[in-house]
């Protein structure tokens, strides 16, 4: 594996893993953006021994901080959209373009750290998307009309896909190989608590002062988070900033990267409120999306120094970990999602409250995290993924049997415990997976892909579970509303008892028709339920099957080296 990493590279030859090194050569016609190295093995040996100067735990936390600030935010403005369009005076379906343009910008970024960090430097970088996603969000506070809300997100959201990548790649070329999941399983804190408490903390924030507060909680943190990271973060050796990276920039591939990526966004973000594709502008965006992205693999692969190197997708053990991890994202996003709305909608829950159910499954996370990033250095990743998932499986089963109309708070707030317990033990593992093979070089182009690979999985499984519920519901309302007819000895008898009962109650006037009205409602709540248990069956198959793509991975020996690949 390690003797094809520099074709598979574009451009930039990275050393051979430790396993399968051979005597250096000299090199010959450098490729564009290659740097010739006048000895190599003085350079491989300084690469393999560099140690951050600050102790690698408070370079951790103090990126961890950054990302926190920027995940938060992918989910705290969710539920004071109505606040906002209500005092901006635009509708709710207009509102709710302050999140699209969010992810979109979001999701155009995130895959561009790698280029961006050969070009000024991965400390660079990273000190200038904090600088962007403080002053965006300054911005977005004092926005005095949607359109200019809409653009310091567009801002917002650039600056902080860089954010999430950057902290990752850092994390794991500061620690060694034997403590890198102990280090993940801070990051797989802030990938997942964060979007656990935005509800809640967002709704708080927005009953309690402003929607503005929600954004203006951030300047505070980011000058923090500038400081520190100014004073405790350097770059790695091999990371060094070339400037013409700038005027050779693959322009074609940035084109196709922000078709694709503005039209998978707008077509799932919109597309149940427009009908899917029985809608002219969800078609325009879906085909949008896919010139985009077949443009996008086809130019990018041609490329010598292309912009994204997708090349990297030749490494089995990346590949895999790639698709699992977006797998991941969208199951930890949809669930997000699905609990909070299930509570709102049928159990009659405020967005605070339906927030608060989803805490305890946050706070949970501060006992599991430390022990799956523990395991992660025991153990084979795999082995930790697959009981992950087996864990997933469980919970989602578990979940179909609980929902209920009559659910109590501390089961909802129980259920999430459960749905989340699993997380840190497959997000870690596969974290940590992405990187065994890997040479040091690629740190940033592996950290910007499983983050992107990971918000579109959360984005598409959002997408497809709410439509997912709204289908399965009419599908059982249409199946329930065949025991409604005057033919069904127990329909008959409890409709004219309620009947009798609404007559003493509000007058006999109409009563049997409000009779008729209520049933029709419970029917409704019965049938949205199901709908809900049936999607919570789906994510329970799913998760079986990623039982055995887990086994697919390499067997990596615990501790013994991101290169270090058991052999069978």
């Amino acid at each position: 594996m390690g003797s094809t990493a520099g074709a598979l590279t574009g451009g930039e030859a990275f050393p051979d893993s430790p396993a399968q090194s051979k005597p250096a050569e000299p090199a010959t016609a450098p490729s564009s953006g290659e740097k010739t190295i006048k000895n190599p093995s003085i350079s491989a040996n300084d690469h393999a021994h560099w140690k951050p100067r600050v102790n690698p735990w408070l370079i951790a936390m103090t990126v961890a901080l950054a990302a926190f600030m920027e995940v938060l935010d992918t989910s705290i403005a969710n539920v004071a959209l109505p606040h906002i369009a209500g005092d901006l005076g635009v509708s709710t379906d207009e509102g709710t373009w302050v999140l699209t343009s969010y992810l979109v910008a979001n999701a155009i970024v995130l895959p561009l750290g790698g280029w961006a960090s050969n070009l000024i430097g991965r400390k660079n970088f990273f000190l200038l998307c904090i600088t962007i996603f403080t002053v965006s969000s300054f911005a977005c506070g004092i926005a005095p009309s949607l359109p200019i809300l809409l653009l310091c997100r567009v801002l917002q959201g650039a600056g902080g896909g860089g954010l999430q990548p950057m902290a990752q790649a850092i994390m794991a070329d500061s620690f060694d190989e034997r403590k890198r999941g102990q280090a993940f399983a801070l990051y797989g804190l802030v990938a997942v608590l964060a979007p656990s408490i935005g509800p809640s903390l967002g709704g708080w924030i927005t009953d309690s002062y402003s929607w503005r507060w929600i954004f203006y909680i951030n300047i505070p943190v980011g000058i923090l988070a500038y400081v520190l990271v100014t004073r405790m973060v350097e770059d790695p050796p091999w990371i060094k900033p070339d400037r013409s990276k700038l005027f050779n920039m693959d322009f074609m591939g940035l084109t196709f990267l922000t078709l694709a990526m503005g039209g998978l966004q707008i077509m799932l973000d919109k597309g149940e409120e427009n009908d899917w594709f029985a809608s002219n502008f969800i078609r325009f965006f879906a085909v949008t999306f896919v010139v985009g992205i077949v443009g996008l693999i086809v130019w990018e692969l041609r490329q010598k120094d292309p912009l994204i190197n997708l090349r990297l997708f030749k490494f089995k053990n990346f590949a895999i970990c790639c698709f699992l991890m977006m797998l991941v994202g969208g199951v930890l996003n949809a669930s997000t999602v699905l609990q909070p709305q299930f509570l709102q909608q049928l159990l009659g829950y405020t967005a605070t409250n339906a927030g608060l159910a989803l805490t305890a499954g946050g706070v949970s996370l501060l006992v599991v995290m430390p022990f799956a990033g523990w395991a992660t250095g025991k153990f084979p990743a795999r082995n930790v993924a697959a009981c992950g998932f087996i864990i997933f499986a469980f919970s989602f089963w578990y979940s179909t049997t609980q929902l209920s109309l009559d659910m109590s708070f501390a089961n909802a707030s129980w259920l999430r415990v459960i749905q989340l317990a699993p997380i840190p033990f497959a997000f870690i593992s596969i974290t940590t997976a992405a990187y065994v093979g890997m040479p040091k070089e690629a740190s940033n182009q592996v950290a910007g892909l499983i983050n992107f690979v990971r918000n579109i999985g959360g984005s598409v499984f959002i997408a497809i579970t709410g439509a997912e519920v709204t289908n399965r519901s009419l599908y059982h309302e249409a199946h329930l509303q065949q025991n409604m007819t005057s033919l069904n000895i127990p329909y008959k008898q409890y409709s004219q008892g309620l009947g009798a009962v609404m007559g003493q109650d509000f007058g006999s006037a109409n009563s049997q028709a409000k009779a008729s009205g209520n049933i029709y409602q419970m029917l409704q709540q019965q049938a949205a339920m199901l709908g809900y248990q049936d999607v919570y069956k789906m994510l329970f198959w799913m998760a079986l099957g990623m039982v055995f793509l887990a086994f697919m991975l390499n067997k990596n020996r615990p501790g013994g080296g991101s290169s270090d690949i058991a052999m069978h």
